[in-house]
């Protein structure tokens, strides 16, 4: 059993099978999370089948893990389940805004590390995709997304094959604030930053990249300002097309 305190990425996963009835039971007991109004304003697709796993690699850079791992679930803002229900109802949805894909987009969020939190507990191994909001479309494509469902993360789920080491993580005084906001000073930078910097593999990607510094490789390598622009565009796009805009 495992907690958050020890919670580690994984990616790499052991053939063992990820039974029907386990992940059932976590993703229902997951269901008890926070949710707008009790609507759970999320859906999920599981995704076994090694074909469709090898069809969602590339909307995810082809990471190893979407064909490795045993399950792949994306987790969908969804607004279209309510907006049925409404309309079977005699109800008037208004619902096909951007407001509503952000109430949606909490609700699976929070379910989503509902369900993470779960896996850990039950020794179960995972790694959260960002990518799932770099290309969306791709995904919305493949899973036959309906209007007003958007996907906004996935988990590639299994037993785990490895145990890395922890992440760092910024301390406590870095990230809470008292009544109101206080602005970083260049010290307060210095201090809350140097243990990352300080890392012998942080400093390693830095001589790599013939990079002055840790934030450098951020800005000019992984999450470069031209991507940024280029993926905003496409999620705009496609929150447009699912009718959220």
């Amino acid at each position: 059993m495992k907690n958050l305190l020890t919670r580690r990425s994984i990616r790499r996963y052991s053939e063992r099978e990820v039974s029907e009835a386990l992940l059932n039971r976590l993703l229902t007991e997951a269901s008890r999370t926070q949710t707008m109004g009790n609507l759970q304003l999320y859906s999920v697709i599981v995704t076994r089948d090694g074909d469709m796993k090898q069809r969602l690699a590339p909307a995810h850079f082809n990471q190893p893990m979407v064909t490795q791992a045993p399950v792949v679930l994306t987790i969908c803002a969804d607004f279209h389940r309510t907006t049925r229900w409404c309309e079977e109802r005699k109800a008037q949805p208004g619902y096909d805004n951007f407001l509503s894909f952000q109430n949606a987009a909490i609700d699976a969020l929070l379910y989503t590390q509902t369900l993470c939190n779960l896996m850990d507990e039950e020794g179960l191994g995972y790694c959260y995709l960002g990518t799932t909001v770099y290309q969306p479309q791709q995904i919305i494509d493949i899973l036959q997304l309906p209007r007003l469902v958007m996907p906004v993360a996935t988990l590639t789920v299994g037993w785990p094959a490895e145990e890395p080491p922890l992440s760092d993580r910024l301390p406590l005084e870095s990230f809470v604030h008292s009544e109101t906001y206080e602005d970083y000073t260049p010290a307060d930078i210095d201090t809350y930053y140097h243990y990352k910097e300080s890392l012998d593999e942080n400093r390693h990607f830095c001589e790599l990249n013939n990079k002055e510094t840790l934030a450098q490789i951020f800005t000019d390598i992984r999450y470069t300002k031209k991507d940024n622009e280029a993926m905003s565009a496409g999620l705009l796009e496609a929150l447009r097309r699912q009718g959220f805009m």
